[in-house]
């Protein structure tokens, strides 16, 4: 992200570098799944107060727009936000002391202001509240936020549309309560992994789509608006958001707080999807299995043999945080009165670490999928151990009706347990049928059922065709 202002940073102690990070802020040195990606950029402190400059700025244009604000000061609220000297971590630590931190950042913005024009000043800030402010821009955060990871997004979704297609004939051993079970196609397994990411995605999408601007002023009704500007204060509140590119709330959303649970249960849906994915990937990777392969795995401190699939146990780290997250923005929508005492400040981190945990999953996925290695022959000879056990269902379908299903669900225990051949026993139980007629009816390749068809309807979903 371009940022339009300046931050005054303190060295960094263990290095020169003059730009060096606060030794304060959280880089994600203990969360990899983010740390370094574009969400990660957009959503640090710097992004945060961009947002909160943002906001006010498109306050005063709006009221600007209404008549409340002359064009002059409002001109002037633009160009000193664009250029303002704010101290992040001093508005940080000051913020311990009002509760939030729209306070001594609009106290340093109105000095801002003040020295450029001292009759503009006045105009910041008119009429509204810290929760406005705050709670818009951290819509703008995740609005540009879910920017940055739709494009991850849109990237896993090509190639794993890519992968079901060209994969719709490389048969595997299907699993179940960690068994086989029946056989399958790899391009089948894929089609389900991209009807989750693509479901996620349009969710997500639609909620992107929808976050509203606040507005409301000291408790939602506006008054403050009403007495500057009577009549106006709709108009305000519409061209607000419209300055921001944000929806105009029906109401003030100050204790109700759908747009963030919402928003909160999207993005565990985008995480919840990429992890089914991830968690596939690292099982069928282990060394026993060998199906598929990260491709370049991560190495080990101690083990230098070792290839870990790192970007999969990442993205699985992100699937398993994002519910607790998701759950906390829950807990805080129990916003009492019409102002919150508390609940309100839970969601400012937490919504900040979901879209993170979201966007590293994101960018995890894109930087996995399109370097996954497949190997055919190892999904065929895993298969093949279990040799003909992989049809019992469909030799109980078919050779049930003839012998009895007791008899036949007999013969396959008795060839399970004592490894008996379960061709040679239904040989000489199915007296009448021939070698070509009992080796069709044990081949794998024979019972994959609809699995083309189904891939095909999964490309149409992702295409938006029926």
């Amino acid at each position: 992200m371009t940022s339009t202002f300046r931050v005054r940073k303190r060295r960094f102690f263990l290095t020169s570098d003059s730009n060096a990070p606060d030794p304060g802020a959280d880089l994600g040195l203990l969360s990899p799944a983010w740390a370094g990606t574009p969400v990660a950029l957009e959503t640090a402190d710097v992004a945060v107060l961009q947002a909160i400059l943002d906001a006010e700025v498109a306050l005063a244009a709006a009221q600007a727009r209404s008549g409340l604000v002359p064009e002059a000061a409002a001109a002037v609220v633009r160009r000193v936000a664009a250029d303002v000297v704010i101290d992040i971590e001093q508005a940080a630590r000051r913020s311990r002391s009002v509760g939030n931190p729209i306070i001594p950042i609009l106290s340093d913005l109105r000095a801002a202001v003040a020295s450029a024009d001292p009759g503009s000043a006045g105009f910041v800030h008119l009429g509204a509240t810290s929760q406005d402010i705050l709670d818009t821009a951290l819509m703008l955060v995740a609005q540009r936020s879910i920017r940055i990871l739709s494009i991850d997004l849109d990237t896993a979704v090509s190639t794993l549309a890519g992968l079901a297609n060209r994969h719709r004939a490389t048969v595997m051993a299907g699993r179940t309560l960690t068994q086989h079970s029946v056989p399958t196609t790899f391009g089948l397994k894929v089609a389900g992994w991209l009807v989750g990411v693509v479901d996620a995605t349009r969710a997500l999408t639609v909620i992107a789509d929808a976050l509203p601007a606040q507005l409301g002023g000291a408790a939602g009704t506006l008054a403050s608006f009403g007495e500057l500007a009577p009549g106006r204060e709709l108009a305000i509140v519409d061209a607000f958001a419209a300055e921001l590119g944000l929806r105009a709330p029906t109401l003030p959303w100050h204790t109700h707080r759908a747009p963030i649970t919402r928003l909160g249960d999207a993005l565990a849906g985008v995480c919840d999807a990429l992890g089914k994915i991830a968690a596939d990937i690292s099982l069928l990777s282990r060394t026993e299995i060998a199906e598929l392969h990260e491709a370049s795995g991560g190495g080990s401190s101690a083990m230098p043999q070792k290839q870990n699939p790192v970007l999969s146990v990442l993205m699985q780290a992100a699937a398993r945080k994002s519910p607790g997250l998701a759950a906390e923005l829950h807990r805080s929508a129990l916003a009492v009165d019409e102002r919150p005492d508390g609940a309100w400040h839970v969601e400012w981190q937490t919504l900040r670490e979901l879209l993170r945990v979201a966007g590293g999953a994101a960018s995890l996925a894109a930087e996995l999928l399109p370097g996954l290695r497949v190997d055919r022959e190892r999904m065929r000879a895993n298969l093949l151990s279990t040799g003909p056990l992989i049809v019992g269902e469909r030799i109980m379908l078919v050779a049930g009706p003839v012998l009895g299903m007791d008899r036949v669900k007999q013969l396959v225990v008795q060839a399970a347990d004592d490894s008996q051949s379960l061709q040679e026993s239904l040989h000489s139980e199915l007296a009448g049928w021939s070698d070509e007629r009992l080796t069709e009816l044990l081949d794998p390749l024979n019972y994959l059922g609809a699995s083309e068809d189904l891939i095909d309807r999964a490309l149409r979903h992702t295409e938006g065709t029926p």
